[in-house]
């Protein structure tokens, strides 16, 4: 059992790693874009997990853990932000391939301002409960800086692609909060969050996954932009 967390980290990237290699896909190829965005991507949210691990609002049990800290963190942990994240830009760059990096939603400007008002909603309820203010937080901030200020032309794609991951997301995370185990694999301190769940899963997780792969696919589009610009002199 003390190898659950690393098997399931380990599973959410080895077929989306074997992929990359599919020469419809070449993922491999843009490799110098999307290593740097997870590596870099991954930097706040360790310190963020490391931080709120320190305070208590969530914590890990041993059991299901190969016994190697890294930053105050399992090591399983620190996977989680480098294997998670490659499996959902893989996701997300298949459906680029398919569909078109132009591929725009209708009601692209209505999603967004939904979870613009709804995240904010909940923050403000929610008020001074850690998990459920700075996930709330984090969310609106950086929503708002991709919609006005970057002005980012990915969003469309990005909420379409990852409509498809919400099974993988409730399997993975259902695992490490305990769906189906004795114990969860992570736990968390209900008193610093709205205390429900889907499943055994935390609500605040839905905020605090978006703005990851959120961050991520904002740095590998960046990235990416950086290199076709740099090909194209």
């Amino acid at each position: 059992m003390n190898f659950l967390y690393l098997i399931v980290d380990l599973a959410a990237i080895s077929v989306p790693l074997l992929f990359s290699f599919h020469p419809k896909i070449a993922l491999y190829k843009k490799w110098s874009a999307l290593w740097p965005a997870i590596l870099i991507a991954a930097v706040p949210f360790i310190i963020w997990d490391s931080y709120f691990t320190k305070i208590g609002v969530w914590g890990f049990t041993p059991k299901y853990l190969i016994g190697l800290p890294l930053f105050g963190l399992p090591i399983e942990e620190i996977l989680f932000f480098i294997c998670i994240p490659y499996a959902c830009l893989f996701t997300y760059y298949c459906f680029k391939i398919f569909w078109g990096s132009e591929y725009r939603i209708r009601f692209e400007n209505l999603i967004t301002g939904f979870f613009l008002c709804f995240t904010l909603m909940i923050g403000v309820l929610f008020f001074g409960r850690y998990y459920t203010t700075s996930t709330a937080a984090g969310l609106v901030l950086f929503l708002c800086y991709l919609q006005f200020i970057a002005k980012v032309k990915w969003l469309s794609l990005f909420y379409f692609s990852h409509l498809f991951l919400i099974i993988p997301f409730i399997i993975v995370n259902g695992i490490l909060t305990g769906t189906g185990l004795d114990e969860p694999v992570v736990w968390y301190n209900d008193a610093e969050n709205i205390g429900f769940r889907f499943l055994t899963i935390p609500f605040e997780d839905l905020f605090y996954g978006m703005l990851m792969l959120l961050l991520n696919t904002y740095l590998f589009e960046y990235f990416l932009s950086k290199r076709e610009a740099k090909s194209a002199i």
